[in-house]
């Protein structure tokens, strides 16, 4: 076991442009390690570059520069080896519609050479709730049991590490919470490395340890999900007053929002700002308080003020 699971330097992408078009750089020389045995996040706007890179690592595309190491292994100098650790749920529905999901799991474990004693489809297929479903063919399944039948197939040959690319994107909320028990059971019991990009930032903060954002083809920043939190200086106090207020508060700094359900948010810097301050200002406007409370940035804050100016 290696002390990163994936480590990346240098990497870099370009796209020939066509007649009259310039070239496209989807990657800019992004250095990146991802820890063995983390739930990692990968997060950026569309274009960004994150299908790019999950792609390359799973060597579905070739780098134009820079190097890749998965669990250990150079992808250059050791391609099978590299290829064998790692798994890819891809966003895209790409099945054959004439094989049964059983057989679907059979032939992806034959391509990566799997020994037939060493298959577990039944296993895998009762682990993402397919196995009533084990000789249907693929075009009769659902969306949603489609979307678990290729997170089985990323799991056939026994990956160290696991790549979802946007896996909840359009399912239900049942779904969605299957998925993300079965990868929270992968990352406890077997110790996968599990590497999620994702949309749903409240998803990424939930269950990742660590998170990188990307943009315009660039590492924006890589940190932890509790500090990404704190660089956000942005505090909201929420007032719920006794009566509807005759008037809002007023002070500069401070934005004030009145909620439907009647309380007021106030928004306000704190390195600039106290919340005396803040109080002072609900009192000065006649406003009697029966609660208060504060509310922490989320992962949105974060992403929007990391991506604006970029």
């Amino acid at each position: 076991m290696t002390h990163n699971a994936i480590e990346i330097r240098g990497l870099r992408k370009t796209y020939r442009g066509g007649r009259n078009e310039p070239e496209k750089h989807a990657l800019k020389g992004v250095d990146l390690d991802i820890p063995a045995g983390s739930i990692f996040g990968l997060l950026g706007p569309n274009g960004a570059g994150k299908s790019t890179m999950i792609n390359i690592m799973a060597g579905l595309v070739i780098k134009t520069q820079g190097a890749v190491r998965i669990w250990g292994f150079d992808q250059d100098e050791n391609p099978r080896q590299s290829r064998a650790a790692i798994g890819v749920m891809p966003q895209e529905l790409n099945l054959d519609p004439f094989f049964t999901p059983r057989a679907a799991l059979e032939v992806q474990a034959g391509l990566y050479g799997v020994p037939k004693p060493q298959r577990r489809s039944d296993e895998i297929l009762e682990m993402v709730g397919l196995s009533d479903k084990a000789e249907a063919y693929a075009r009769t399944l659902s969306g949603g049991m489609r979307r678990r039948l290729l997170l089985g197939k990323a799991l056939v040959h026994h990956p160290q590490i696991l790549v979802l690319d946007e896996p909840t994107a359009g399912v239900d909320i049942e779904l969605r919470q299957m998925l993300w028990t079965n990868i929270r059971k992968l990352n406890a019991e077997r110790g996968m490395t599990i590497i999620l990009t994702t949309h749903y930032l409240e998803e990424a903060e939930e269950m990742c340890d660590e998170i990188a954002i990307i943009n315009h083809g660039e590492l924006v920043t890589r940190d932890s999900t509790a500090n990404l939190l704190g660089q956000i200086d942005s505090k909201c106090m929420v007032i719920e007053p006794v009566s509807k207020p005759d008037r809002l508060p007023t002070l500069d700094g401070v934005e004030v929002t009145l909620r439907n359900n009647g309380a007021l948010a106030l928004t306000y810097q704190a390195r600039a700002i106290s919340a005396e301050d803040v109080l002072g200002a609900v009192r000065q406007a006649g406003i009697a308080i029966a609660d208060v409370k504060t509310e922490q940035a989320d992962l949105e804050d974060v992403f929007l003020k990391l991506t604006k100016s970029k």
